[in-house]
């Protein structure tokens, strides 16, 4: 079932379709990819596939794990910037970060679970903010990041 199958009246239900929806698109760039092509750089910044991947793993335990669920960085071992979370570990392949990518997106669902869109949630560093404007700001991330990794995969299939 697509996003655009959910009753329109949901907006819970829909927000968690759409932000599903890029969270395995994301996954999907990585399809068929030697670990090689996975780390390849075909832009002057560290951005690459498996990169993007990390990052939105680490960007989606920030607004969950740390704002909404009021976990620091420091306790859930994250790194502390977004450029750092791009950097790929010797020991990072496609199926430990899909691996740890999934982990997330099951913490977040988790950490969600019977909240209200309109609850207020207090861990980020910038302040409170309500849980409706978490999934606007990791909907936003996810497709912004869905888009460098499609052309991320074109570039990298193409060469």
């Amino acid at each position: 079932m697509g996003s655009f199958d959910v009753p329109l009246d949901d907006e819970r239900t829909q927000f968690e379709a759409f932000i599903d929806e890029y969270r395995s698109g994301i996954e999907a760039t990585l399809e068929g990819l030697t670990e090689d092509q996975a780390r390849r750089r075909l832009v002057s910044s560290a951005t690459t596939l498996l990169g993007l991947l990390k990052h939105v793993t680490w960007m989606q335990r920030v607004w969950f794990e740390e704002c909404v669920g009021g976990t620091s960085r420091k306790e859930l071992s994250l790194v502390r910037s977004p450029d750092e979370s791009f950097r790929l570990a010797d020991g990072d392949t496609v199926a430990s970060v899909t691996a740890a990518h999934r982990d997330a997106c099951a913490t977040a669902r988790a950490v969600v679970a019977g909240l209200p869109l309109d609850a207020v949630v207090t861990g980020h560093r910038s302040g409170p903010r309500t849980l409706r404007w978490v999934y606007l700001q990791v909907l936003r991330e996810l497709a912004h990041h869905c888009g460098h990794a499609d052309i991320l995969r074109e570039q990298v299939l193409a060469g």
